[in-house]
């Protein structure tokens, strides 16, 4: 968060995003990690591997946001390259 906002970058954590099921407003249900320039999802780990729910995790709030762009991330990587993926919601 320091580094974005160091940026210059809106930045905001924990964001919680809307869900309404069958009438009932679940409002607090899912939190998004970092949300950047309302724009990019950032979704943060610190796993021995990413599985595939991480990355349905993030598609599931991109659906849900209606955002297209998000990151994973999994500071549990010896090389930073290897540890994020962007990942696309393509609607």
């Amino acid at each position: 968060m320091y580094e974005l906002v160091n940026a210059g970058l809106k930045a905001e954590s924990q964001v919680a995003l809307p869900l309404v099921y069958k009438g009932v407003d679940l409002e607090k249900s899912y939190r998004v990690d970092i949300l950047v320039e309302e724009k990019i999802i950032l979704e943060l780990k610190s796993v021995a591997q990413l599985e595939p729910v991480h990355y349905k995790q993030l598609l599931s709030y991109l659906k849900l946001s209606g955002l297209r762009i998000g990151y994973l991330i999994n500071f549990n990587e010896k090389d930073f390259k290897n540890g994020y993926h962007r990942i696309v919601n393509g609607y």
